[in-house]
């Protein structure tokens, strides 16, 4: 059986931290905006395309979900500087592709409210503003391991 390949990161506590901070506030801050998306704006429900990038959405959030469980799970078996590939994927990678596919919903969510004219859109800059954020600073730890040379 092939061994799986491990990861390291040598980043410093205060980079962590510096990185950690305002990756978890675009996550909570997209689900906020998403979750008062759909519970706010019955002016977005009431078109069409707005309804449906509304629905779609949601993707960025289940992977932000997927990220934040398995960094959770890593957390808790002390796995935090050395990682295998598939943990390190399924939880920085996750929550870069969240924050990265968050951020596109979002823009073109604004873009698309800017021609119809939809009403408030405060809940979609928070969207956007959470997966740069997420998008980013997950991103940027994820770049911080390396692998392990055997």
């Amino acid at each position: 059986m092939k061994k799986e390949r491990l990861y390291k990161s040598n980043i410093s506590t205060a980079r962590w931290i510096a990185y950690d901070l305002p990756g978890n506030i675009g996550w909570i801050l997209y689900f906020v905006g998403l979750i008062l998306l759909f519970v706010n704006s019955s002016d977005y429900m009431e078109d069409a395309v707005m309804s449906l990038l509304s629905v779609i959405s949601v993707i960025p959030a289940v992977l932000m979900i997927v990220g934040i469980i398995e960094l959770i799970s890593e957390r808790i078996q002390g796995l935090d500087w050395t990682l295998p590939g598939v943990r390190l994927l399924r939880g920085f990678g996750a929550l870069t592709l969240g924050g990265i596919l968050g951020t596109a919903a979002a823009a073109v969510m604004l873009i698309f409210a800017a021609i119809i004219t939809v009403g408030n859109l405060l809940y979609v800059w928070l969207m956007l503003a959470g997966g740069i954020l997420c998008g980013l600073f997950a991103g940027l730890l994820y770049k911080q391991y390396k692998p392990v040379e055997k």
